[in-house]
């Protein structure tokens, strides 16, 4: 499996965020591209320390988000991207951007070396707080087949958070899995309902009778409950690595620590 390549294990793989900072032309930007950058480095050097599994960038700052991404966030993430490549040659690394723009994100990871996505919107239309967000997979795979990236993995969020599913309603959640393994996702995301809320495990369980492909934790894993998430393939933490647990602040490398070294202890 392209999966177990890149990671080497199957499960319990843990996902830190490293989530950058307002970028040029969105209303919270502050700080210049160099600090930026440097900041993102900041924190993956704890990340890396601490021996996490692997990374995923993010504009999780660039709020209010837009499904209309301008030519200067895909050009300051690729900067940023590849700044964290350098540091990290080996480590799995994968890039989001938001809203949805998932080609984008493609191509920011083709040039910078990365090794996968998180997409959202792969299958299902439905509402997002950013607008109505429709389906992307069959333009999704021909333009990462025309670019030459089919060796970068798209992780797909289902049943996405932050959002109303009211439109697909009638269709459960392992419906939803199985058209997107059938659509050709390389892996599942199963969240819960907003960023650093919990997923459930009955859903986890759930989705792992549906499909075959791997599935991750996207939201709400903890020091406290990652007993209930070690089956998943893949679990990324973004919120409760933050000083406080709050997703906008930096990055608390004892959380991070504490958290590795249970892992360590649990995969034995």
């Amino acid at each position: 499996m392209k999966f177990l390549s890149l990671f080497g294990r199957l499960k319990s793989n843990v996902i830190g965020m490293v989530h950058v900072k307002a970028l040029p032309g969105t209303p919270l930007n502050r700080l210049t591209m160099a600090e930026i950058t440097e900041e993102a480095c900041r924190e993956t050097e704890i990340y890396n320390e601490a021996g996490i599994d692997g990374l995923i960038i993010e504009n999780m700052h660039d709020l209010p988000y837009t499904m209309a991404v301008g030519p200067e966030v895909c050009a300051s993430m690729t900067a940023v991207c590849t700044a964290v490549r350098q540091m990290c040659p080996l480590l799995p690394i994968g890039v989001q951007i938001l809203s949805a723009a998932n080609q984008q994100a493609l191509a920011v990871a083709l040039a910078s070396g990365l090794d996968f996505i998180r997409a959202e919107g792969f299958v299902f239309s439905h509402v997002a707080d950013e607008g109505l967000l429709n389906a992307c997979a069959g333009d999704l795979l021909r333009y990462r087949k025309q670019i030459g990236a089919e060796h970068i993995q798209i992780f797909t969020d289902i049943k996405k958070k932050h959002s109303s599913h009211a439109l697909t309603s009638d269709v459960s959640l392992s419906e939803t899995a199985k058209a997107a393994e059938f659509f050709l996702s390389d892996g599942l995301i199963v969240t819960g309902i907003a960023t650093g809320m919990q997923a459930d495990p009955q859903e986890l369980r759930e989705t792992g009778q549906a499909v075959r492909i791997p599935i991750l934790i996207g939201s709400g894993v903890t020091h406290e409950n990652v007993e209930n998430y070690l089956d998943a393939s893949g679990m990324i933490i973004g919120s409760y690595f933050k000083k406080g647990g709050f997703w906008a602040n930096n990055v608390d490398p004892e959380r991070v620590r504490k958290f590795m070294g249970k892992m360590h202890k649990l995969r034995v």
